[in-house]
């Protein structure tokens, strides 16, 4: 059993940057991801990072960058020249073996409660 826990969110304005850091306990699995869900809308997809590989959304391609420290089990997001279009409910996510990239959500094994990012124009 894997447990992830988000942080980091919160309120920023337009141009602005957060950093998002998500913690797993249990085991190390393959790839560890960034989902998120607007208000009114469906999850997508925001980046993923398999061990050194990482891929991106191309809605936030240039500005979000994924990292991972596998010695802490943790993922981050940096989200630089944030838009209000980025306001969200942003969850992190784990998946073992399958193809990469993962980019649904039936392809994640394990999910975060999510955190709140907020950007003001």
């Amino acid at each position: 059993q894997v447990q992830l826990v988000e942080s980091g969110g919160g309120l920023v304005q337009a141009g602005g940057s957060l950093k998002l850091s998500c913690a797993a306990s249990g085991r190390l699995l393959a790839t560890m991801g960034w989902f998120r869900q607007g208000p009114g809308k469906e999850r997508e997809f925001v980046a993923a990072a398999k061990w050194s590989d990482t891929y991106y959304a191309d809605a936030v391609k240039g500005r979000f960058t994924i990292s991972r420290d596998n010695g802490k089990n943790t993922v981050n997001l940096q989200m630089n020249s944030l838009k209000p279009e980025d306001t969200a409910v942003y969850y992190c996510a784990v998946k073992g073996r399958g193809s990469y990239p993962p980019t649904t959500e039936s392809e994640y094994d394990y999910w975060g409660q999510g955190t709140q990012v907020t950007v003001s124009s």
